[in-house]
């Protein structure tokens, strides 16, 4: 449920300005390094209690594309077993990127909610700006364009510091045979309070579109660690019926101390 609704969140940013922010398509990876596993629990929300309606994975491998080195990025997203009777959900995304830019080079997912089944291959060739499906179909897409997994993991390379409250980072993504230009946009920092303890975040937001399951606006807000490993810690959004929290359940694997972690339960 998480990935689905990730990937129309991501289907639906508002395009306002077609230009690239050259800041997240120069930079090279400094946030997160393989052997990476971060583990979400997602909530829903629709009466004023929150219910566990399921559970995300991230997760970073070592590979190979063409002899050059790359990142196996995976997501996978389920729903609670108790639930699966109501709606069964068994979602996987798949990314490899390169090592540096992070630069897609394959995007693959396996979608399975309920009776509804996708499977779908992207093949990306940075240098001609052209993504070619598993049929052969051949799309142009822009300089420097990202799926929907490298996207977010690109984002967590962001010099945060440098950035002024309210200002938009911009970059491109393709999904569903279409580019999308798109934004985050920066709002400050915050004390977080979870399950582990209190943590200086980063809180970032998209620009939504209202569509038929978010409301428009600027209503999703995700907190990133504030430190180096730049880490999702918590995602809350209003949707067209309740809310959904996602929460970080568990971590693994990363690059640096988590130094936000300022109070511990």
């Amino acid at each position: 449920m998480f990935l689905y609704l990730f990937q129309i969140w991501m289907a639906t940013l508002l395009s306002v300005m077609p230009k690239q922010s050259k800041e997240i398509c120069s930079q090279t990876n400094t946030a997160f390094n393989t052997g990476e596993k971060i583990t979400y629990t997602i909530f829903y929300n629709v009466i004023g209690l929150y219910v566990n309606a399921g559970e995300a994975q991230f997760t970073v491998t070592p590979a190979k594309w063409e002899g050059e080195s790359a990142f196996t990025l995976t997501a996978t997203g389920n729903s609670n077993r108790r639930y699966d009777w109501i709606f069964k959900v068994r979602d996987q995304y798949l990314s490899i990127v390169d090592s540096k830019t992070l630069l897609p080079y394959f995007f693959s997912r396996n979608i399975n909610e309920g009776s509804f089944h996708q499977n779908q291959s992207l093949t990306f060739d940075q240098k001609t700006n052209e993504v070619v499906t598993q049929k052969g179909e051949s799309f142009k897409s822009a300089n420097c364009t990202f799926d929907v997994i490298s996207a977010v993991y690109a984002v967590r390379n962001l010099d945060f510091q440098h950035l002024e409250v309210n200002e938009k980072v911009y970059l491109n993504f393709f999904l569903d045979n279409e580019l999308f230009p798109s934004y985050f946009k920066y709002l400050g920092k915050e004390i977080v309070q979870t399950k582990f303890g209190k943590f200086k975040a980063i809180k970032i937001a998209p620009l939504l579109v209202k569509g038929a399951v978010f409301k428009g606006g600027e209503r999703m807000i995700i907190w990133v660690t504030d430190d180096e490993n730049h880490i999702p810690i918590r995602i809350e959004t209003p949707i067209i019926v309740g809310s959904i929290k996602v929460d970080m359940k568990s971590y693994e694997g990363l690059r640096y101390p988590l130094n936000s972690l300022i109070e511990v339960e």
